[in-house]
């Protein structure tokens, strides 16, 4: 699709957005159970929750433009997948562990607030008052989920910074 005007650029960047979001639907569950903290665990899995609800609202802005919900597969939210997937894989201390979960999922949560920040400045331009709304309700839950991520990672990164025991790295080889 020619992308002529904000118009076409709003309605790319929603089928990017999208893909995005149906793409951390499935990276959430392997991030939650890779998880050693219960808090982060419990953090991820109602994120995982509001997700759903994102890509309800997303699909809902499509519907109110008239619009098919379609999507473009986004390969920044892939690579971001990708670099939290090989976290999983490290050989790692359980607080090291959550730590690094807790930056990539940081890292995710941030390409979501610039891409809901700037849908939510083209819609207002386009005077999509509906769409608006929509977006703004996820750009609010997804800066409500980077606060909660920094708010665990403050006693985690703490726990983190003192050398792992013999039983934590036990532990870790056992999940």
């Amino acid at each position: 699709m020619p992308l002529n005007s904000l118009k076409d650029a709003f309605l790319d960047e929603l089928r990017d957005v999208l893909s995005a979001e149906k793409q951390l639907i499935k990276a959430l569950p392997k991030m939650a159970k890779g998880a050693t903290s219960d808090q982060l665990r419990d953090a991820i899995e109602a994120h995982l929750e509001e997700t759903k609800s994102h890509v309800e609202r997303v699909e809902a802005v499509f519907e109110s433009l008239d619009h098919k919900p379609r999507s473009k597969k986004c390969e920044a939210m892939e690579g971001l997948l990708e670099e939290g997937a090989s976290i999983l894989q490290e050989d790692a201390a359980p607080d090291v562990l959550d730590a690094l979960i807790i930056a990539a999922a940081q890292k995710v949560e941030h390409y979501e607030i610039a891409t809901y920040g700037t849908l939510c400045t083209w819609a207002k331009m386009l005077g999509y008052d509906t769409a608006l709304q929509l977006l703004k309700q996820n750009l609010s839950q997804e800066v409500t989920a980077d606060e909660k991520l920094t708010d665990l990672s403050k006693t985690i990164n703490k726990s983190a910074m003192n050398p792992a025991t013999e039983e934590k790295l036990e532990q870790a080889k056992a999940r």
